[in-house]
């Protein structure tokens, strides 16, 4: 009974992270816009948006989680704290840092660990779910890339849609746009949460949708700010009717994956739109921003991490094998060693050239 009861916090804590994490991908593009300026209020729209996405939505992306990676059977209440610890592990990290995250991709990584560790997995779905985490930020992408090359023709054909009153109309539509991806964050990412509780019997679909809601929403309101900083002004700037595009983007591509139970990485939809407007605007400079690189680094380390830890953590504590736990840690602190190793080896290069020392 006291590890249910730990299941279901550990689950409620990963979705209050959840919500933290996927209020910059809702809500980022209508605050860095200027559409909300009070971030206290982009924060509220996302959160109701988040709720009822997962209530009236959320059903079918659950049911992938909870047993179309890895059969159902697997979920003992053991191993569900494992998965969702795992996640809640790294999705922490990024929030604490403030990088928004696709919950999806660790959420799936930690289900994977636990699949290799027992032999068990749904390869065919699996793969199916990874050819979309690539294929539909790119979509994202090229779609806002030529939106912003169309928005910029009609800008200049149309000076009148910087006055004023179609300013206040655009504004308006971006708030909903911007509702309608935390909708769309609501039908994807709960399932993070609450899938593999369902998947163990602990929850019902409709149940978990509902509880799961709620705690997103939560995380979403009262830990949101920071990833809502760094998705809507610290990666470039964008007209309303930009914002618009984007969050239009996002939230459609999310919805249309949603009704098909795939769970995808919304926070790389929407960011992949944001670099495609900046592209479109500034050219390939814009790839050289130390936050873009950061969170492409995070990225793909994050579902990794996620599988290593939800790996190890079977080995160790479900089986007792800790000479794999070893070998685990002993690759973990050789990675790190080296690339410790690099950085000082680069910066005795650039000490010597400073010095005088090269050519």
């Amino acid at each position: 009974m006291i590890v249910t009861y730990i299941a279901f916090a550990v689950g409620f804590f990963f979705a209050m992270n959840i919500g933290a994490s996927g209020a910059a991908a809702s809500m980022g593009i209508a605050y860095g816009a200027g559409a909300v300026r009070r971030k206290t209020i982009a924060l509220l729209i996302c959160g109701g948006g988040i709720f009822l996405g997962a209530a009236i939505g959320g059903g079918e992306v659950v049911k992938t989680i909870g047993s179309g990676i890895v059969p159902s059977s697997l979920l003992t209440v053991k191993i569900v704290v494992i998965i969702l610890a795992s996640a809640a592990v790294s999705l922490f990290f990024a929030n604490v840092i403030g990088i928004p995250l696709s919950t999806s991709e660790i959420t799936v990584g930690s289900v994977v660990g636990v699949g290799i560790a027992y032999k068990a997995l749904y390869l065919t779905n699996l793969v199916t779910v990874m050819f979309f985490w690539l294929f539909i930020p790119v979509v994202a992408f090229l779609l806002a890339f030529g939106a912003s090359k169309l928005i910029s023709k009609i800008e200049k054909t149309y000076p009148v849609m910087k006055a004023k009153q179609p300013k206040r109309w655009l504004a308006v539509l971006l708030i909903g746009a911007g509702f309608l991806e935390a909708f769309s964050a609501g039908m994807n990412n709960v399932a993070n949460a609450v899938g593999p509780l369902v998947g163990a019997g602990l929850l019902s679909v409709s149940a978990g949708t509902l509880v799961g809601g709620l705690f997103v929403s939560l995380g979403a309101v009262f830990f949101g700010g920071k990833v809502l900083e760094t998705n809507g002004k610290r990666i470039t700037r964008f007209s309303l009717l930009e914002g618009c595009a984007i969050s239009g983007t996002g939230g459609i591509l999310v919805i249309i994956a949603s009704i098909f139970g795939l769970p995808v990485p919304l926070t790389q939809v929407t960011t992949s739109a944001i670099i495609g407007l900046g592209t479109a605007q500034n050219g390939f400079y814009l790839w050289q921003k130390s936050i873009i690189n950061q969170m492409m680094k995070v990225w793909i380390v994050s579902p990794v991490f996620s599988l290593v830890i939800s790996y190890a953590m079977v080995k160790v504590f479900l089986d007792s094998d800790f000479y794999t736990f070893i070998v685990i840690a002993s690759v973990f602190l050789a990675t790190i060693g080296s690339i410790s190793l690099l950085k000082t080896i680069r910066k005795e290069k650039r000490t010597f050239h400073e010095e005088g020392g090269g050519i």
